[in-house]
């Protein structure tokens, strides 16, 4: 049998989190230097406040933390991403490495895989997250372009084949008629052929859960490790880890449920307790 172009490995999730079916908690970074709402109160409050949510996911039973400049409103594209921004990530994450030793990833915003392979280079990171890995979409921040050519060559530059690529499939907040007249599981694959290491599947928007049928579809055209990145909830985390490989939660495990809120370590040690895995 011919061997894939590329080097995906089935046995990827358990590898790095040292489980099947690993939950994935978002550490919402505060707005950062740069970023039109930073207040200019110094960023120790920003790394603290980074610390405290990756502690109660991890020590509430999470697997791993993806680290994220979401406090950044409105995002930028990735050529417009100062270098301030890498600068401050890259300490927030190898503070959260250091305290928990567990594994972390990186997502910048928007769509910035070269500064997201860079801080995760800095921080030894585990993997980065990719909105938008192959073709392109409008979003909120006008036509975004898939970054796999740039990234993977930037990738080897540095000498980092071990950061893995988690890569968004028909990404969240935005329109994707660009592309429209391919399926949708086509344009999953083009994931797989462009080296993704791990498919994430979204619903609509940030805390919009994705129809079960739907991520089902995204799993088998990937053949790759699939999780769910939006939605997922206490009530609906076991129907979607019956389909999926694993999830990315936030706004659930929040006061009150919001995304800009701290993490709330009550509801991280509920959300674990209740799942069948």
């Amino acid at each position: 049998m011919t061997k894939p172009i590329g080097r995906q490995d089935s046995t990827i999730l358990t590898t790095l989190f040292g489980r099947d079916k690993p939950i994935i908690g978002v550490v919402h970074l505060m707005p950062l230097p740069g970023a039109p709402r930073y207040d200019d109160e110094g960023v120790e409050a920003i790394y603290e406040r980074g610390l405290s949510d990756a502690k109660a996911y991890l020590t509430g039973g999470c697997d791993a933390v993806i680290i994220e400049n979401h406090g950044d409103v409105p995002f930028a594209k990735p050529d417009d991403i100062g270098h301030e921004t890498s600068a401050h990530m890259a300490v927030i994450a190898d503070r959260i490495r250091r305290e928990f030793g567990r594994p972390i990833g990186i997502n910048v915003l928007a769509n910035a895989a070269i500064p997201a392979l860079a801080i995760a280079s800095a921080a030894s990171a585990s993997f980065i997250r990719v909105n938008q890995w192959a073709n392109a979409y409008v979003a909120n921040e006008g036509i975004v372009e898939g970054e796999a050519a740039r990234a993977m060559r930037y990738r080897a530059h540095l000498r980092a084949r071990g950061i893995r690529i988690f890569a968004d499939a028909h990404v969240k907040h935005g329109a994707h008629a660009i592309v429209g007249d391919r399926p949708v599981e086509e344009q999953v694959r083009d994931l797989v052929f462009f080296d993704a290491d791990v498919v994430i599947a979204t619903g609509q928007r940030t805390g919009h859960a994705a129809d079960l049928g739907y991520i089902r579809m995204i799993k088998e055209a990937a053949s790759l490790p699939t999780l769910v990145g939006s939605g997922v909830t206490h009530e609906n985390a076991n129907d979607i880890l019956s389909v999926a490989d694993g999830v990315i939660i936030a706004s659930a495990l929040k006061y009150d449920g919001v995304w800009w809120n701290a993490v709330e370590p009550d509801r991280v040690t509920r959300f674990i307790a209740g799942l069948d895995r």
